[in-house]
């Protein structure tokens, strides 16, 4: 057996809401039974079951079509089924009937005062249900509010003819317009409410996949960002200890003994991606970065000093060389890579990287990375900016800037810089492939 709540408490917060909705329409129709056949019921007796049973029967007959009528409109809200215009108009022309008959009744019937205050009741409740019920399958709320006031106007004139007193028609109509406007504003507020309810939860749920989507990027720009040198590097070691076995020489085991190296490193570097503890440190990347290039016959020089910057920055920063190594390895045909590193002082104190090669690639440098495009996210997150391109000299510079704290530049630059003029700064819009 189910707990106690199980069915409720398995609800979602808009199913919830419709639930509590569409149970607050149902008892209108016990509401106006009640308050509109309460009247007729005690004064049975009195009335007689030729007067009275009838009346309960439309009472009863409004009552049943306005329930079916909430829940197929709600079903038109929700999107389930079309708009129930038939049972719209069949509940308009119902309440109309029962009020004419009403009417009739009250000045054409018995002149007893049990007739009057059985009638009273029918009067007051059974067309402000209607009208109200009505306007749950009503799109455009000018109509709702016309369809109220033009009932009201309706009631009014139709009662003139069957001899009630002008004042009395005129009271007619302003209660009509007034109860039938109260429960028509409950309708068209609860059917607000609603849509808004799904429209959050529908929001929440965008947001999340969004935040999932997110993460897959994240994750694949580590991915890219870790495995780019790894293989570029492998492949070229590889590469080399194929060419020293060919004339049998001795360095190809090392050459493959470094390539099993490089392949378990990566391995580690991926299970640290994947478990989100991956953060690259610039000293060992400018030092790996030396090392992969010299092996791959590039002469690389390193100037300036990692010594004082944020751990943050030199993670984003590590990210930066490790992709533009990647990069002069396998685009173009460079001979010789300088990568520097200096601190300058202007209006914002920002730590400046740049990597410079001789090696344009055939195409200028004019496609668009995806990994320059992780890298200038993972910069942009801490107000960094990245730019690369050809400089029309035959040479390819990349260049990435990051603000600094105050206290991060107060003292000389890790390149012994003690002040500096801003660089200019060329807009370039070609990235390296």
């Amino acid at each position: 057996m189910s707990r106690p709540g199980g069915w409720w408490g398995s609800k979602s917060t808009p199913a919830k809401v419709e639930t509590y909705t569409r149970w607050s329409f149902h008892s209108f129709a016990l509401v106006e039974f009640v308050a509109a056949g309460g009247p007729v019921i005690g004064r049975f007796g009195h009335l007689g079951p030729r007067l009275a049973a009838p009346l309960l029967l439309m009472i009863a007959v409004h009552c049943a079509l306005c329930t079916v009528t909430a829940s197929r409109a709600l079903d038109w809200v929700r999107g389930q089924r079309e708009q129930p215009l038939r049972l719209l108009w069949a509940l308009g022309a119902v309440s109309a009937v029962v009020t004419v008959a009403a009417v009739a009744t009250a000045e054409h019937g018995p002149a007893s005062r049990d007739v009057v205050e059985a009638v009273a009741g029918i009067l007051m409740f059974v067309p402000c249900f209607g009208v109200g019920i009505v306007a749950l399958g009503v799109r455009s709320r000018p109509r709702v509010f016309g369809w109220v006031a033009g009932f009201a106007v309706g009631t009014g004139l139709v009662s003139l003819p069957f001899g009630m007193p002008a004042p009395a028609a005129l009271l007619f109509a302003v209660g009509m317009l007034l109860g039938g406007g109260f429960i028509a504003f409950t309708s068209v507020f609860s059917v607000w409410l609603l849509k808004a309810v799904y429209e959050l939860d529908e929001a929440r749920e965008t947001r999340t996949r969004l935040a999932v989507a997110e993460e897959r990027l994240r994750f694949g720009r580590d991915l890219h960002d870790v495995m780019g040198r790894n293989l570029a590097v492998i492949a070229l070691k590889s590469e080399l200890a194929v060419q020293l076995a060919q004339r049998e020489r001795p360095e190809a085991v090392t050459q493959m003994v470094e390539v099993q190296r490089l392949a378990h490193e990566a391995q580690r570097e991926v299970r640290e991606v994947v478990r989100g503890y991956r953060e690259a440190d610039l000293g060992s990347e400018l030092a790996g970065a030396r090392g992969v290039l010299d092996a791959a016959g590039i002469d690389c020089t390193v100037t300036g000093s990692t010594t004082g910057l944020p751990a943050q920055v030199q993670s984003a920063l590590g990210w930066v060389v490790r992709e533009a190594v990647t990069n002069v390895l396998r685009h173009g045909d460079a001979r010789r890579c300088v990568v520097g590193i200096r601190v300058l002082k202007g209006q914002t104190v920002r730590t400046v990287l740049t990597v410079e090669n001789d090696g344009v690639p055939e195409n200028g440098g004019s496609g668009r990375g995806t990994g320059l495009v992780g890298l200038r996210e993972r910069l942009a997150e801490i107000g960094g900016t990245l730019r690369a391109g050809p400089t029309g000299d035959g040479r390819f510079l990349l260049t990435a800037e990051v603000p600094l704290p105050s206290a991060a530049g107060s003292g000389a630059s890790p390149s012994g810089e003690s002040t500096a003029s801003p660089a200019p700064r060329t807009n370039v819009s070609e990235v390296m492939p």
